[in-house]
């Protein structure tokens, strides 16, 4: 009877595995390798191919902060897409590597207290020869990375832990030297690098001090960024997400505190969301250079101590620009703080300290061929719900490694639409804009009437004849509840028009001043509609025209009381071309 019993209680080793649930196996005393062994038992050799961990330990990966661990990295990664996909797991330690590449249906999982070190020896990376360094002028900053992805789909890099790149032993000392690395210039490594991918998600991860922008992501669609936390301040051009003619891309609750271009969008990016996120930088946050952007909205974001712009379009001939809206955006300490500018760029100076002239040399990476003159368009672009600080002093970047000296024509800024050339710009709008600006500005800068026809970086026009809001050469061009005040005297007009057509302006509140020449200019302006406008301070002349080609400018009804003169006409602008309504 009792032999009976035991050969009842007898069962097979795969019948009583069979029982226990897959996560209490994973928690018994046994290693990685003999639990996927004795899973295989329970659940047969292809019932769960796709989802199995696959830890960088079982593959070699020591993981103590000093052994190179990129072999076996790379080949846990290349068995669990060999696999079906599935998750590779970087456990808790700290694991050196040099270039890894990402591929098809691989989420890279890196545990809280685990970290992939970038290796501060510049031989253990390689360049990524699968993608191409010209045809497409955007491409051309390198094809070095941490980690890349090509031509893969469903990639998945997650957190919460780590990656560091170690950029600043890529930071040459001394400039013409080699840096600690060996690897500089373009050679330096990106975080993640990735090329025609479909399907790539990044969330939940810390990605800090790269070698030279952090995701570089070129021609790849369906693009999810969420949840992360880039620090970027150890090396020059150190971007935070740098998109390149990418489509239907999410960005979202991301901090980004970067050197460079924090989110620039080259070439012909599409469809694309970025909302609910922090951003600080020395130079620009959006950043849009070259190619065919549209259908872009970008709201619900806060950028502080942005020394180098925080919305800037930097059109060259071949460029289209449609469908763009920026909406409730906090500016803190910025430079800029919007600026459009879109035609010919500056050459170099015909004489030492003159200024810049028209040139069609272009900067390759704005995305402009050699001796493309094709004319830009650029319309429909709106900016709603925006207030903010704009700063005339901007410091030294917090916590930044490398130094840079602010130009003239940055610290003397303003909101810029700037046209020239054949370019077209039409359908700009502004609403409920409320900004001060730092003030500081001289008569003899507002006395500026013929700034250089070129188009390029926000400064290179140098200091600007208005403290708010200057436009050139645009038709159809709306403004609605836009208060501009300045935090210290300034004596220049807080609003010029310049050759600009179809303007409807409600509800223009302006701070002047009693030494500067006028509150508003408008020079050779037609079809203006000024409504309500409003003088905050005491001021010699509230508009002031200039030019036989104005024609048909309203100023209808408002209160510029304060003001010693309503109008003055200047260089044969016509009594007919000014009508004031009561």
């Amino acid at each position: 009877m009792s032999e009976q019993k035991n050969d009842q209680r007898a069962i097979t080793r795969r019948q009583w595995l069979s029982q226990i649930p897959i996560p209490a196996i994973a928690a018994m005393s046994v290693g990685a390798i003999g639990v996927r062994e004795l899973h295989a038992e329970v659940a047969g050799p292809a019932n769960d191919l796709g989802a199995r961990v696959y830890n960088i330990r079982d593959y070699g990966a020591k993981g103590d902060g000093s052994t190179l661990d990129t072999a076996a990295v790379q080949a846990a990664i290349d068995a669990c897409t060999h696999d079906g996909g599935g998750t590779v797991l970087v456990p808790a330690g700290t694991f050196v590597i040099g270039t890894v590449e990402l591929k098809s249906y691989v989420t890279l999982h890196i545990a809280a207290s685990g970290k992939l070190l970038g290796s501060a020896d510049g031989k253990q990376y390689h360049a990524v020869d699968a993608i191409p360094l010209s045809g497409d002028t955007t491409l051309n900053d390198g094809n070095w990375a941490l980690l890349f992805a090509v031509n893969a789909k469903n990639v998945t890099l997650e957190g919460p832990g780590t990656i560091d790149g170690q950029g600043f032993q890529f930071h040459a000392p001394v400039r013409g030297t080699p840096p600690p690395s060996g690897l500089g210039g373009n050679k330096r490594p990106y975080h993640l690098l990735t090329y025609r991918c479909e399907g790539l998600s990044v969330r939940n991860i810390d990605l800090l001090d790269c070698a030279y922008h952090s995701l570089r992501i070129i021609q790849c669609k369906r693009v999810h960024m969420d949840g992360i936390y880039i620090h970027n301040r150890v090396n020059g051009n150190n971007d935070g997400f740098h998109f390149i003619s990418s489509q239907y891309v999410t960005v979202t609750n991301c901090t980004v505190l970067s050197q460079d271009d924090a989110c620039a969008l080259f070439g012909s990016c599409k469809f694309v969301t970025i909302t609910n996120s922090v951003f600080s930088t020395r130079w620009s946050v959006f950043r849009f250079g070259g190619g065919s952007p549209e259908n872009i909205a970008i709201s619900n974001c806060v950028l502080y101590e942005v020394y180098g712009c925080p919305i800037k379009f930097q059109g060259n001939p071949g460029s289209r620009y449609e469908n763009i809206s920026f909406s409730n955006l906090i500016l803190k300490d910025v430079t800029g703080p919007i600026h459009i500018s879109i035609g010919p760029r500056p050459g170099k100076p015909t004489v030492p300290g003159g200024p810049a002239v028209p040139s069609i040399n272009y900067e390759p990476s704005t995305g402009a061929a050699p001796g493309d003159v094709t004319p830009v368009t650029l319309r429909n672009i709106s900016f709603s719900n925006i207030h903010g600080t704009v700063t005339t002093n901007p410091p030294q970047l917090a916590e930044s490694k490398v130094t840079s000296t602010a130009n003239p024509g940055e610290r003397y800024s303003c909101i810029t639409l700037n046209c020239v050339g054949d370019s077209t710009m039409e359908n700009i709008s502004f609403d409920n804009i409320h900004l001060t600006f730092g003030g500081g500005g001289t008569a003899e800068d507002g006395a500026r009437r013929d700034l250089p026809q070129v188009a390029g970086e926000y400064f290179a026009l140098g200091p600007m004849p208005a403290y708010g809001f200057y436009a050139r050469n645009l038709r159809g061009l709306t403004l609605q509840n836009i208060r501009l005040q300045v935090a210290a005297p300034d004596l220049r007009p807080a609003f010029i028009l310049d050759h600009v057509q179809d303007v409807a302006i409600l509800g223009l509140s302006v701070e002047g001043n009693t030494s500067a020449e006028s509150v508003l200019r408008f020079i050779d302006s037609k079809d203006v509609l000024l409504t309500a406008p409003r003088l905050l301070a005491s001021a010699a002349t509230f508009l002031q025209v200039e030019g036989a080609a104005n024609e048909h400018i309203v100023l209808d009804g408002g209160d510029f009381s304060k003001a010693q003169r309503s109008l003055v006409l200047k260089d044969h602008a016509a009594d007919s071309a000014v009508r004031i309504r009561d």
